[in-house]
């Protein structure tokens, strides 16, 4: 066996264990709707991605502008792309150029940078905005219950909605480090709930890792970021 089918077949046994873990999790929560699964392939190389597209990965998840923007270039509309890092204004016009959405928006400069990106290449993207639940601005996150001219909740969310190159399609959390997942995936179906009373199309909840992703979808993630559990233990890139 190749180097290359052994890999195929380790990538198949991880998505089938991680699909089948997802799947346990929306029967115990009751759930009928579907969960999509994004597969976080950072320090991965791009023969990664394209082994996890031909066993049906559809969307895939990169954590840093300079890793991604060459697997998106190798790899192409064979996957969605989606940017879930921490971004920095000045990458948002080499991200807007590829990523189908960004699931890390939580500032209302952001989102300008990100619209005035995504303009310029004629694209449209979805955006999520990242949810803060702890309050840690080295974690990134836009502030619930603020009124923040640029960090607040409310405020960002607004200026993607109105933004000519950006479509709102939900929000993101990361669970707090050394915080009970359930406890804060709990707190953002709340704030989700308050959310889409402004916002009735953007449903779209991304929250859940490889080690909490039956909790997130216990509260209602629509959308899983799985890396370690599906991709094996990493090995960084040089």
């Amino acid at each position: 066996m190749s180097s290359d089918d052994t890999r195929r077949a380790e990538l198949a046994a991880n998505l089938a264990r991680v699909r089948a873990r997802i799947d346990a999790a929306r029967s115990a929560a009751g759930r009928t709707d579907e969960v999509t699964l994004v597969a976080v392939t950072k320090t991965y190389p791009a023969t990664d991605v394209a082994l996890l597209a031909d066993l049906g990965v559809t969307d895939v998840g990169e954590n840093r502008d300079q890793e991604a923007a060459p697997k998106a270039a190798a790899i192409g509309g064979r996957v969605r792309w989606h940017f879930v890092g921490q971004l920095q204004r000045n990458k948002a016009k080499s991200v807007s150029a590829y990523a189908d959405v960004v699931q890390s928006v939580d500032s209302v400069r952001l989102a300008a940078a990100l619209d005035r990106g995504a303009a310029g290449h004629g694209r449209v993207v979805d955006v999520l905005i990242q949810v803060s639940l702890d309050g840690d601005p080295e974690r990134g996150g836009a502030l619930p219950d603020s009124a923040d001219p640029d960090r607040g909740l409310g405020q960002a969310a607004s200026a993607v909605a109105d933004a000519e190159a950006l479509r709102l399609a939900g929000l993101m959390a990361v669970a707090p480090l050394g915080a009970p997942p359930d406890a804060a995936f709990a707190r953002l179906a709340e704030i989700a709930a308050a959310f889409h009373v402004d916002h009735p199309t953007a449903l779209v909840l991304s929250a859940g890792m490889s080690d909490d992703l039956e909790s997130a979808v216990s509260h209602g993630a629509t959308h899983v970021r799985v890396g370690s559990a599906l991709l094996g233990k990493r090995h960084y890139l040089g």
